[in-house]
């Protein structure tokens, strides 16, 4: 099974950096995030005409926005409000992979950027960011059963580890590194068991990104990145995990997404 993850910075715009991605990658399942527009503009015919009939999409105009696009028939599907907001960040669908006798939950998330400002108390934003991860924490928790299999993918905006950032030291005190978030990812994590795939591949002394600012002239010689983006699954799916990777060539492509697609594939021959 062959799962991908894609901040996607507009769907529309970049439908066809999506098809391409699709064509060349072929992955089961794909969730995008930040797709920027309203369910009735969604460009579904696009996916379907690539080979990927089953869609699940939740998006408003200019903002969020979470889809799945998927080879794999939906058993489920789901809708998820957070934080006492109806702003698009969360959907789940439940999928059978071949292979694998029981169904599988996957989860999309897109968690808050955060703003400028580390500091909750005068920053909304990132406020609102610290009570998603809270609540995502509790939710799992009370949702799903530790021993079920269960996916969560998505733009979590939050690089936890040293080396999933250029630098650690430089980095400390800006949004998607500052020790409170690293401390309630790493919360949210350990509260249910997720695995995080990358790092279960990638070595933990091994730099990982999987987004390069559009502010950077050269960003690819630079290569000022973070790893924003996650792959996670539950306990019950750690002894299948068989590759991760970044496809960092799709941040060259024409028009490109800040963020990368990243790719998880599990072997369930074993």
């Amino acid at each position: 099974m062959r799962i991908a993850s894609w901040n996607i910075n507009s769907v529309r715009l970049r439908q066809d950096s999506v098809v391409r991605f699709l064509d060349d990658y072929q992955p089961d399942i794909l969730g995008l995030q930040e797709t920027k527009t309203p369910d009735e503009f969604f460009p579904f015919e696009a996916f379907k005409k690539a080979g990927y009939e089953y869609l699940h999409f939740n998006g408003m105009k200019s903002y969020n926005g979470v889809c799945f696009i998927s080879k794999l028939p939906f058993t489920a599907h789901h809708i998820h409000h957070r934080v006492e907001k109806q702003d698009c960040r969360h959907i789940a669908v439940s999928v059978h992979a071949k292979g694998f006798d029981q169904p599988i939950m996957v989860d999309n998330l897109y968690i808050p950027a955060g703003g400028d400002e580390p500091n909750p108390d005068i920053n909304e934003k990132f406020d609102h960011k610290l009570k998603f991860v809270d609540e995502m924490a509790g939710w799992f928790m009370d949702e799903y059963d530790r021993n079920q299999a269960a996916i969560v993918m998505g733009d979590f905006n939050i690089a936890p580890f040293e080396h999933d950032v250029w630098s650690h030291k430089q980095l400390l005190n800006v949004v998607s590194h500052t020790p409170i978030e690293v401390e309630k990812l790493n919360a949210m994590r350990d509260a249910f068991g997720w695995v995080d795939v990358a790092r279960e591949i990638v070595p933990m002394d091994e730099k990982l990104y999987s987004w390069w600012s559009y502010r950077a002239r050269d960003w690819e010689a630079s290569d000022r990145g973070r790893r924003l983006d996650h792959i996670w699954v539950s306990p019950a799916l750690k002894p299948y995990i068989k590759d991760f990777k970044v496809i960092k060539d799709a941040r060259g492509w024409e028009k490109p997404s800040d963020h990368a697609p990243i790719i998880a594939d599990l072997d369930f021959s074993q």
